[in-house]
């Protein structure tokens, strides 16, 4: 594996600096381009490479390298589409151009997930083009917009896609040098809330006092999502127990970035409030900007909500709770509109069982004796119940490159090395305990 990893690294450096972002129409280009980097990667080692794509949507990649006889197939999950990168000024070097820097690798997607791209290819390399077990590797194109193509790429490939396990790198481990199987993800849910009150814009001095504003309105309306603690207050909202893991208050203050003073919000543990809670953001407001503002009471004012639903809820019944809550909650008779962005369905993975075992016993041994911890994520992977539905004997591993200071989908994105080295030797030694099995 030393002897693979500095041109494995070399060629994530080549693919971050294609800006494969896929929610930006103007650089759908770029996806493609993308595509076709990771498909020659997997190409030259050998595998039955090919780029699909369905009608309106973006290219995946899908490469195969057949079962020895009486083996498993396994399936290895990424994704080389990225994130926008935001405002360049907010990063401190340019966002898609890798730069090494203490020991991390800089750039957007340089983790999440060309590193999981990437990481398959190390473990295909690894043993030297011929893994021990059958490999389909699976590089999406669309997981950062929605993986609106997913099940009919499921559907059409079903039988090049079908395996025995299935490992999704698109996650992350506990702490630098504790390894982590995620085995358990909240859903997610996000709405437009659109408040009107008035049915033009009018002079504040003239009706103030007496004709409401939109823009109050709205204020007041989503302070009603949370009680004075700071938990959730829409009912009906289902939470659960954490794994019993400590996660202590320092360690979230400076990984979170929470300024000196600023309180926490919510009850319970820790990893409770992260996994096994809801959580309501408020995550975009539409107004009249600062620099533009008259004394004009507001007659319309938009939000974005986002609800993450603890594993064990419904999300589509999640987003009903929500709607109500908001129309019933509208203060003064705002009239209040709602319409649904998003909706992705929470999981829990049953970690039990001999693939489990294999991959805890890799881990192990590629964190130099370190036992893996079974960890929940506060993020969503929707796509997660796509596979299951698509292959329901199949054991599914929720693995990643990621460590607290990642900071995926921000600016200074980045990946850490030593990490990024461990997670390959992981997945090298995963497949050659499942041809043992």
């Amino acid at each position: 594996m030393a002897d693979a990893l500095p041109g494995v690294l070399d060629d994530l450096k080549d693919l971050v600096r294609i800006p494969s972002v896929g929610a930006d129409p103007d650089r759908h280009d770029e996806v493609r381009r993308s595509a076709a980097a990771v498909a020659a990667l997997y190409s030259a080692e050998g595998l039955d490479t090919q780029v699909v794509e369905v009608e309106d949507g973006l290219p995946a990649v899908i490469a195969r390298h057949p079962a020895p006889p009486g083996k498993p197939t396994v399936l290895l999950y990424a994704h080389h589409d990225v994130q926008p990168e935001g405002d360049p000024a907010n990063w401190d070097t340019p966002p898609f151009e890798p730069t090494e820097r203490k020991g991390r690798l800089y750039a957007r997607g340089a983790a999440d997930d060309k590193a999981g791209v990437a990481a398959h290819l190390a473990a295909i390399r690894a043993h030297a083009g011929e893994p021990p077990v059958g490999v389909t590797i699976f590089a999406e194109g669309e997981e950062e917009s929605g993986s609106r193509s997913l099940p009919e790429i499921l559907r059409q490939h079903h039988d090049l896609l079908a395996s025995d396990v299935i490992v999704i790198a698109d996650s992350g481990n506990w702490d630098i040098g504790v390894p982590a199987l995620t085995t358990s993800l909240r859903g997610g849910v996000n709405v437009v809330v659109r408040v009107d009150t008035l049915d033009h814009a009018v002079h504040s001095g003239m009706f103030g006092g007496v004709a409401p504003d939109a823009l109050t309105v709205l204020v007041r309306l989503l302070a009603t999502l949370h009680d004075e603690h700071g938990n959730v207050a829409v009912d009906g909202l289902i939470s659960g127990p954490a794994a019993d893991l400590d996660y202590p208050i320092d360690r979230l203050r400076t990984e979170a970035g929470i300024l000196d003073g600023v309180e926490l919000i919510g009850e319970g543990s820790v990893v409770e409030r992260l996994w096994t809670k809801p959580a309501i953001s408020v995550l975009a407001l539409d107004a009249t900007p600062v620099d533009k503002t008259s004394n004009t009471l507001s007659p319309s004012a938009r939000a974005v909500v986002g609800l993450r639903v603890a594993p064990g809820d419904s999300a589509t019944r999640a987003l009903e709770r929500l709607k109500d809550h908001l129309v019933a909650h509208a203060p003064w008779g705002a009239k209040v509109t709602i319409e649904k962005e998003s909706v992705g369905e929470p999981c829990s993975v049953d970690a039990t069982g001999p693939a489990y075992d294999a991959a805890r016993a890799a881990f192990r041994e590629a964190w130099d004796g370190t036992d893996p911890v079974d960890a929940g994520v506060g993020g969503s992977i929707p796509f997660i119940a796509e596979f299951r539905e698509a292959f329901p004997d199949a054991a599914i591993l929720v693995t990643g490159v990621e460590d607290p200071d990642t900071r995926a989908h921000g600016a200074n994105e980045g990946l850490h090395l030593g990490e990024f080295a461990k997670v390959c030797h992981a997945e090298a030694l995963l497949l050659q305990r499942l041809a043992d099995l």
